[in-house]
């Protein structure tokens, strides 16, 4: 998840933090031998992690951050324990770092990643294993959190749209959008076929509003449409077909 070439350079980046936070306070052979244990330690998580031993990963990051809670070196640290969080689906943990590394380190030029992660750590993009096995529509359950996903990866577009990761949460946020708007014509549906035509046409309304150029755009327009014609208001529900038929011609 972390970008290439940073990877490859953490290995020097670390000697060198490690060196400038050691050199003022030892010996150079005790500077040595500390930077190689810290090294070997580094070097240790990142390979843990690789092969999914998130926990061992983990564990070594959080010790080393804690002997260097100040440091460059923290900030790095910061960086890896996000990947490894996310990848170990602990989503709390990496909101939680991913917050904290933007709030010390606004101008850092991977906040980009950090607004990536906590972004995806907010995102549902699957249905969960028993309702894949029931064949259960997500869409009829509320979207627990999205939002705040779309808001993470919107600040990711809008404050770095040259970002490696900007193109990925763009179509992150097009399937979020899609999931939004589904869930509101669900509920809409709900409404109209229980008879309560107002509350129908306000949610159809509102998710075509605000969900704007989703899949779900020509749903709310046919629920307005049927809501309106029961409700005997016939212009306004000619109004929302001609909307349709205009703008979605083979669902209208």
């Amino acid at each position: 998840m972390l970008n290439p070439d940073f990877v490859s350079k953490a290995r020097w980046a670390l000697i060198a933090i490690l060196c400038g936070s050691l050199l003022a306070c030892a010996g150079q052979d005790e500077v040595q031998t500390e930077v190689q244990n810290i090294t070997d330690a580094y070097e240790l998580a990142q390979l843990s992690i690789a092969r999914k031993n998130y926990r061992k990963g983990i564990q070594i990051f959080e010790a080393i951050q804690a002997r260097y809670p100040f440091s460059d070196l923290s900030r790095q640290i910061q960086l890896e324990l996000l990947h490894a969080y996310y990848q170990s689906g602990q989503r709390e943990q990496a909101i939680e770092t991913a917050d904290t590394f933007m709030r010390e380190n606004p101008t850092h030029p991977r906040v980009d990643y950090a607004l990536y992660i906590k972004g995806l750590s907010y995102y549902e993009p699957d249905a969960g294993f028993l309702e894949r096995w029931f064949k259960r529509d997500i869409t009829t359950r509320p979207p627990i959190e999205v939002d705040l996903a779309y808001s993470a990866l919107r600040r990711l577009v809008e404050r770095y749209p040259t970002s490696e990761y900007a193109a990925d949460a763009e179509q992150r946020m097009i399937a979020i959008k899609d999931r939004m708007s589904a869930y509101e014509n669900h509920v809409a549906d709900y409404y109209l076929r229980r008879g309560a035509y107002v509350a129908a046409v306000n949610r159809a309304k509102s998710a075509l509003e605000s969900y704007n150029g989703s899949s779900g755009n020509a749903t709310s327009l046919r629920i307005m449409a049927e809501a309106y014609e029961r409700m005997g208001m016939d212009d306004l529900a000619a109004d929302a077909r001609r909307v349709l038929e205009a703008n979605f011609p083979d669902e209208s």
